[in-house]
Order: structure tokens, then sequence, then C-alpha cells
């Protein structure tokens, strides 16, 4: 079996060093072929960055990365001039704009472009975009990961929070300015924040997120999972993997989260929460006390397509943030006198038992909430609920 590519988000790594690759391709050349500037919205861990590397290698003309793939003799893989930019954490506005110029720099040095205003970052991207298009005679392609990382990572401080927004929207605003210039743009992000907002200066951006088309472009299908991986499929019971890990839906077939089921084959088929724990909701845990939600309607919460496909700072609905980050997903759509309403619900066995975990510990404000669940499903089992009332189910702190 070829080895797991756990962490790996760059295509040439991947297919030189012999690892398992999902064909991503068909998705990626009916992007090409039929659009300019498009936008998409996953959780963590789906494989947005190495889609997005997929994308550069294509517009780079590095056609024998592509053996046996999809895209090889449909394409004609010329080379074109490539900006690529991807954000990490940023807590404050200096550590932003230090990141945007950072990117800049890069991309001048590989493109050997330079900027007359490089101490100003929306300048400098404008002039970037516009010289790579002058030395090489072709459209520029610019790519974009993480766009929205500064913003969700100060969501606990909204102050930064506007400022950062602020910041990026003067960013990729230039890109409309530059439009004769471009030949395609990528975004991709966990969140969609109001056209109002951080896309004002981009109202042609394309959001592909929910189309049906394009509901497998991250993530692994069931006949991904039993093509690639047949051991699991011999080792474990495929069902209960499926239980576990799949359940994801953007409008189209369920797809399992690759990062799931990476870890579970390294961990020799041992069921645990994989992806939940690689980061924690505690600002979803602050969300749900501040507007006093009902914990047990999470799980059948309904919204409407403005609602799960962005979100304003000022405003931040619960059911955007939980659906964009992942925590739930589409059940099923109803529509209503025209209009589509969502229906949201857990996507997993391992983010409702996650979740609901977490939550628990969060709420009751006491390092011993383990011991506490077990007491009350002994009570359970036993049908002791005289038992019940006198156990407190939350520690005075958390009321």
């Amino acid at each position: 079996m070829k080895k797991l590519p756990i962490g790996i988000s760059t295509l040439s790594q991947i297919i030189e060093g012999g690892y398992v690759y999902i064909d991503k391709t068909r998705e990626a050349l009916e992007l090409i072929e039929n659009y300019k500037y498009v936008f998409l919205s996953r959780p963590r861990r789906f494989g947005k960055s190495l889609f997005l590397d997929t994308l550069a290698e294509i517009f780079s003309g590095n056609k024998e990365l592509f053996n046996g793939l999809y895209i090889r003799n449909k394409y004609d893989f010329e080379s074109r001039p490539v900006i690529r930019m991807s954000f990490g954490g940023n807590r404050s506005v200096d550590e932003l704009k230090a990141e945007i110029l950072a990117n800049l720099l890069e991309n001048k040095e590989r493109l050997q472009v330079t900027c007359r205003d490089s101490d100003d970052y929306a300048l400098c991207f404008r002039q970037l975009i516009q010289g790579s298009y002058k030395k090489y005679q072709q459209g520029v392609v610019i790519l974009i990961d993480e766009y929205d990382k500064a913003i969700l990572d100060n969501l606990d401080q909204l102050d930064v929070a506007l400022k950062c927004r602020e910041i990026l929207k003067r960013l990729y605003s230039q890109m409309k300015e530059c439009d004769r210039y471009i030949r395609f743009v990528f975004l991709t992000g966990v969140s969609k924040f109001t056209k109002t907002s951080i896309f004002s200066g981009l109202n042609n951006l394309e959001d592909i997120s929910l189309v049906p088309d394009f509901a497998q472009i991250c993530g692994y299908s069931e006949k991904d999972v039993q093509q690639h991986f047949p051991l699991l499929m011999r080792e474990v019971d495929f069902q209960k993997v499926t239980e576990w890990y799949n359940g994801y839906n953007f409008s189209g077939t369920r797809v399992f989260n690759p990062f799931d089921i990476l870890l579970f084959i390294k961990n020799n088929y041992r069921f645990r929460s994989y992806w939940f724990e690689t980061g924690t909701p505690s600002f979803l845990v602050k969300l749900i006390r501040e507007k006093r939600y009902y914990i047990p309607n999470l799980e059948h919460l309904e919204a409407d397509s403005s609602l799960i496909n962005s979100f304003n700072i000022e405003d931040i609905s619960l059911e955007s943030v939980l659906f964009q980050s992942g925590y739930l997903t589409i059940d099923h759509v109803e529509n209503i006198f025209n209009n589509d309403i969502y229906h949201l619900t857990f996507p997993n066995k391992e983010v409702r038992l996650a979740f609901n975990n977490y939550l628990i510990k969060s709420l009751l404000g006491d390092t011993r909430a383990f011991a506490k669940q077990k007491s009350l499903y002994r009570i359970f089992m036993d049908a002791d609920l005289a038992s019940l009332e006198d156990t407190p189910l939350a520690s005075p702190d958390a009321r």
C-alpha cells in the first residue's frame, strides 16, 4: 500500500514520494475552463491547501506530475505567472501586515518582479500583478490560502478582528483594479464574510462552496476510501467507519474528513476524535453562553442560505460558525415558498461525541466533569431516578 500523506499539502511531494493521492483534477479542470474568480469554504484539515497547490502546479506547466490523472491529456499546461499567498495565525495588526509583506517578497523573488512601493502592501500587490503580466505576457494566476485566518483568530477581540478585516479588504480589492491582467483567482478559507465587508471590493467572486458539482472537491468519498485504502476495508467494519467519520454534506455526495481516515489507519484502526482534537471550539462555547442557546437544539438547527453562506463579524450567527467550521453539516434542504431552508445536524459520531463532551466540560466549569458524566451514566443505566435528584449538574460558577 502507498504511504499515507498525513500533513502533506504539496502535490509534488505526494506524487514523487509515493503517497496516496485522491485525484481532484476533474474539479480543477472544470474551474480552470469555466471560472475566473472563485471562492471555496471548507472546514480545517479538509485538503484545501493541497487542492490550491494542485492548481499552482497545473498553471505552472508541470505536466509530468499529472501522469495517470484525469487532467493529463485534457489541458495544455501552458506556464503562467502564479502569485501565491498563505496566512497563518496573526494576533495583531502589525503581525498581519508583516505576513502580507513577507508573502509579497517571496513572490517578487520567485517571479523576479519588483515593486516601486514595497512598504505599502496594497500598492505592492497591485504592482506585482501588473509587473508579472508585463514580464511574462500571460494572464496572472492568484492563489490565496486561508484568506480569513487573521479575522477568525481574533473573534475574541473584536477591535483587532475589524482592523484585520479592513487590511485584507484593501489588499483583495486590488484584484478588481487589475482585472485586465488576471487569468484566474482562487481563494480558500473556513468562513465567507458578507460581501458588504471583506469582499465589497471583489463583488465578482463566485462561491462554489455549496455547488453540487464541487461537493467532493475536498474530502474523500466512500468510493475513494474503498478504492485507495483496500486494507481498511478488510480489517474493520466499514459501516462503523462510516458512522464515525463520514457525513459531511456540501450539497452533494457526503464525504469523509481525509485527516480522520489517514489518522485512523495510522493508529491501527483505533476509533478516536482525530479531527476534533486538532482544534478546540472555545469561541463557540463562549457564543453559546452569550446567546443562551438550548444545547439539545444544536443538532436540529435551521438556517437559510444567507446564514450558512456568510456571516458578519459585528453580528455573528451561531448557525454560520457551526456550519462553516465543520461542527454541523447539512442534513437535508427544505424548500418553502421558493426559499431553501437548511436543516443542520452533526456530521458523524466523532463530532457529536467530542463536541458534546467538550460542551459538558466547558459548561460545568469543573475539572471533575468526567466523574460527573460517569455518575450520570450509571444512574441512567440503573434507572435510579431518586439519585438523579441529588446529583448536581453544574458547579455554582457555571450557572
